[in-house]
């Protein structure tokens, strides 16, 4: 997705202006448009005109509405969204209030207004633009003083930096300076590792080069962060990848992505990580109930006691007309972030999704039991008649009920 422009004032209000490039971006806008939001876009509307004779003409012309969202429905077949609603800046050729249906489509740029652009709309707007949040694959290809430092995504490859380090060549008797000519460029290439790679969002980082030279990269990184105490590169260990290619150049990284072996490393890590994290629930619910809850109520209530350590939650929820429950469900998200927690916003086009609607679509692990949570719903549900009944299950008489029987005796 294409960032074209966007202001948010300090109350939240404000527009963005985008331009979707991909089918995935078309998944975002859907999450993105709310009803009664304000949409600007290009649009083909058929317009009559009558002439002095009395004959009517009709033409399709394209031109630029303003309208108040009332419905939007996806395509996920053509990626084509169909927003409709009425219209609510006067037009030429168009009435105030008319309804009109604007058809959405990749590559072409549109306008969105809220009143209120909370959290999770705004990081679904920096997650589609940011190029880095979609790059979950790495590679560092090179050979002897060239490497070029990747991140890959479904439809592009951004080198995000250049490395040009010349090793002097080894001399008979003496190889002292191509070691340390060899160990400058390896720790150019670490330290860029560190910079560009994010290992929360990267889930498989490929060393490739001709030769030996990416076997002897790959026990430079290991050694140097265990040198450095440097546990990040040390956790995510298993997410390297050494492999051969022809050249340290760009065009290697061709030959690695054919690769069926790499294919399967590559696999879609965003659904893996939300099919862990709803399986660890499953598991937890099993094992721990105490530390396992769903549904609003509950999960709202571990919440506001700061125990959530994981909070799973469906974008369906979050696309709900009514305003009062979104707002509700934001913020449970803020919530558990300021305690700690870890959130996964499961995507309700996935199997994972459907399995978490299943549970309401919300749902916990927490960092600690609360056995008193259902203890707390109990009391809650007590029937009314009950709630009047002393502890010898004889009916409790209130106060103005006494003063009754009272004055009956008395009287």
């Amino acid at each position: 997705m294409k960032l074209v422009k966007q202001f948010i004032e300090k109350d939240k209000s404000g527009y963005v202006t985008l331009i979707p490039e991909e089918f995935e971006d078309m998944w975002h806008v859907y999450n993105l448009i709310q009803k009664h939001d304000q949409l600007r876009a290009v649009t083909i509307r058929r317009i009559q005109s009558e002439s002095s004779t009395g004959s009517v003409d009709s033409q399709r012309i394209r031109l630029t509405l303003s309208i108040s969202v009332d419905n939007v429905d996806f395509d996920t077949q053509v990626g084509m969204l169909r927003i409709s609603g009425r219209v609510i800046v006067e037009n030429p050729h168009v009435k105030l209030g008319t309804f009109h249906t604007i058809d959405l489509e990749m590559n072409r740029s549109f306008t969105l207004i809220k009143s209120e652009w909370d959290v999770i709309a705004l990081e679904r707007v920096q997650e589609a633009c940011d190029i880095t949040k979609k790059a979950d694959v790495a590679a560092v290809v090179c050979q002897e003083g060239l490497a070029n430092i990747c991140l890959l995504t479904s439809s592009m490859t951004i080198i995000r930096q250049h490395i040009d380090c010349p090793v002097p060549r080894k001399r008979k008797g003496s190889v002292t300076n191509y070691e340390k000519g060899l160990r400058r460029f390896f720790e150019q290439i670490y330290q860029a590792i560190l910079r560009h790679i994010d290992f929360d969002i990267v889930k498989c980082v490929i060393l490739g080069s001709p030769g030996f030279v990416r076997e002897q990269l790959y026990e430079y990184i290991f050694a140097e962060a265990v040198r450095t105490d440097n546990k990040t590169i040390m956790q995510n260990r298993s997410k390297f990848i050494v492999v051969h290619t022809s050249t340290g150049h760009k065009q290697a990284l061709q030959e690695v992505m054919n690769d069926p072996a790499i294919k399967i490393k590559l696999a879609d890590t965003k659904a893996a990580q939300e099919v862990q994290a709803l399986d660890q629930f499953y598991e937890m619910m099993n094992m721990d109930p105490d530390r396992a809850f769903y549904g609003f109520k509950d999960v709202s209530k571990a919440a506001e006691r700061g125990a959530i350590g994981t909070l799973l939650v469906t974008d369906e929820l979050f696309r709900a007309a009514d305003v009062v429950k979104r707002r509700q469900y934001i913020a449970l998200v803020e919530s558990a972030r300021a305690s700690g927690g870890k959130v996964f916003v499961f995507s309700s086009l996935h199997v994972s999704g459907e399995n978490l609607n299943q549970l309401t679509g919300v749902a916990a692990i927490l960092n600690f039991p609360l056995p008193d949570l259902d203890d707390e719903e109990e009391e809650e549900e007590v029937p009314e008649d009950d709630a009047d009944l002393d502890e010898d299950g004889l009916p409790r008489m209130h106060s103005n009920q006494n003063h009754d029987i009272l004055d009956a005796v008395l009287g």
